[in-house]
Parts: structure tokens; C-alpha cells; sequence
């Protein structure tokens, strides 16, 4: 039941893209008309990978989906939503810490932009443990995380844990 009208955005950091974002991406695109993917480009935050290389990796990952844009922003996300005509901000939440900070930034964001509404989509059960930052860890001890990330991102960090050791 997609609501051809609704347009959407997803927005994240990205570094690196896993399992988990794909799957928020998918199911996102199933129930909105347009889903933009929103890579941003926070220049307080330490990446892995540029902003440039996280689009790519995304796009390269939802060349299927045609109702699916991946850009880069380095505002607020109420601006780029502003900007683009925005219904709605899809979440992904992973347990009830993640629910709580989310609430509070839904609640910031409907502050600063009333007419968008925030939905959380609960992740995927066998994406319940992906988070980034631990599989950007796991990279760097070697370990085989293939089933945590898409191919084309496993290759990419793992050429990228290389040159920092």
C-alpha cells in the first residue's frame, strides 16, 4: 500500500551503509510515492568515508528501486525537507534507547518544522545488532562481517581499515 503522493526522506550517516539501512531503504520505498536517502555530511562528525563515497556506495545499492534518490546534505534535515517538499522522515529504531533519543529529536524537528511528520519503522529482527560503529570495529580486528554489510560496502571498508593499520 504505497501512498503514490507522499514523498519521504531517510536520513542517516551512512559510514558505512549495512544490511540494516538497506533493508529500512526497501521497505520505506514500498510505502512512500518518492524516498530520498539523505547521506549526511556532518563536518562535527569523524566518517570513515566521505560523504561522496557513502552516496555512492547507496546508490550503487538501490539502483533497483526506482522511486529511490540518494543525496548529500550537510544541514538541518528540516531544511533539505523544507526545500524538497517533504511529507515525511522515516527512523529506523533499533530498541528503546534508540526510540528515546529519536522521540526527542522527532519532537525538535516538528519544532523547527511543524508539517513534517516523523515515522519509525522498528528494524528487522535479524538486523537487530548492526550498528556502524561496531561493524567499522570488527573491520578493523579482521573479522568477516559479509553478512553484516552489502558486498560492494565490505570491500570498500576493508580496503579502508587496511591503509589506517
Amino acid at each position: 500500500m504505497k501512498q503514490k503522493e507522499v514523498r519521504a526522506i531517510l536520513p542517516g550517516t551512512f559510514d558505512p551503509p549495512t544490511n540494516g539501512h538497506i533493508n529500512l531503504i526497501e521497505r520505506s520505498s514500498k510505502l512512500f510515492g518518492h524516498l530520498d536517502v539523505v547521506v549526511a555530511d556532518n563536518i562535527h562528525k569523524k566518517c570513515l568515508f566521505t560523504a561522496t563515497e557513502r552516496l555512492e556506495m547507496l546508490q550503487e545499492l538501490v539502483t533497483s528501486l526506482e522511486n529511490v534518490d540518494v543525496v548529500i546534505h550537510s544541514g538541518l534535515i528540516v531544511d533539505y525537507a523544507k526545500e524538497h517538499n517533504i511529507d515525511v522522515m522515516v527512523r529506523g529504531v533499533r530498541a528503546l534507547v534508540d526510540f528515546g533519543y529519536e522521540f526527542e529529536l522527532a519532537m525538535t524537528n516538528k519544532q523547527l518544522y511543524a508539517p513534517l511528520e516523523v515515522v519509525f519503522l522498528p528494524t528487522d529482527p535479524k538486523f537487530f545488532v548492526l550498528r556502524s560503529s561496531a561493524i567499522k570495529e570488527m573491520a578493523a580486528f579482521g573479522a568477516d562481517i559479509s553478512k553484516m554489510v552489502p558486498e560492494n560496502v565490505s570491500e570498500s571498508l576493508t580496503r579502508r581499515v587496511r591503509l589506517l593499520t
